[in-house]
């Protein structure tokens, strides 16, 4: 992501990208097939050091574009939950303690879910001026130990396409 987003937003212009893709889920408020906006996402990576010198690990996504989107969920009367992420390096189920893990995010962020590019999607529009935003489908949940089949990821990302699309036509 960090790659692509970077030449997008540096050599061919492109000012907004949404970025649709799966989660998981961390709290009880997260519900199979729910649909997230990301707010903020927190990284242990040191993405923005190596990127531009900079100690950052928690970053924000687009207002302008989340507003957007939040307009468009509310015609198209799509539920949404806007939430905070966990922008990880390695697949939950991989992991060889995944409370560990947990317990080290600051509690403050109130990490409700986990993907792995918001971080350095948000952070190059941060670093370029540019704009980003993520809409996510919860496919997994830590906290119900529940997971999607891939005939259920297959067909429950409509809802989330449809949101992503008309919202760039507004973006």
């Amino acid at each position: 992501m960090g790659i692509y987003s970077y030449e997008l937003y540096h050599y061919y212009g492109v000012e907004n990208i949404i970025r649709l893709g799966s989660c998981g889920g961390y709290t009880k408020d997260l519900k199979m097939f729910d649909l997230v906006l990301v707010d903020h996402t927190y990284t242990e990576s040191n993405y923005a050091l190596s990127m531009n010198n900079e100690n950052c690990h928690y970053i924000g996504s687009s207002n302008i574009l989340n507003a957007k989107i939040e307009n468009t969920a509310n015609t198209l009367s799509i539920p949404l939950v806007k939430a905070n992420t966990l922008c990880g390096e390695v697949f939950d189920r991989y992991m060889t303690n995944m409370n560990e893990m947990q317990n080290r995010i600051p509690k403050e962020y109130n990490i409700t879910g986990a993907e792995m590019e918001a971080f350095a999607l948000f952070y190059n529009a941060h670093l370029l001026g540019k704009q980003a935003s993520c809409i996510l489908t919860v496919v997994d949940s830590y906290y119900y130990n529940e997971k999607a089949t891939a005939s259920q990821r297959q067909e429950s990302l409509n809802q989330m396409i449809l949101l992503g699309l008309e919202s760039a036509i507004l973006a």
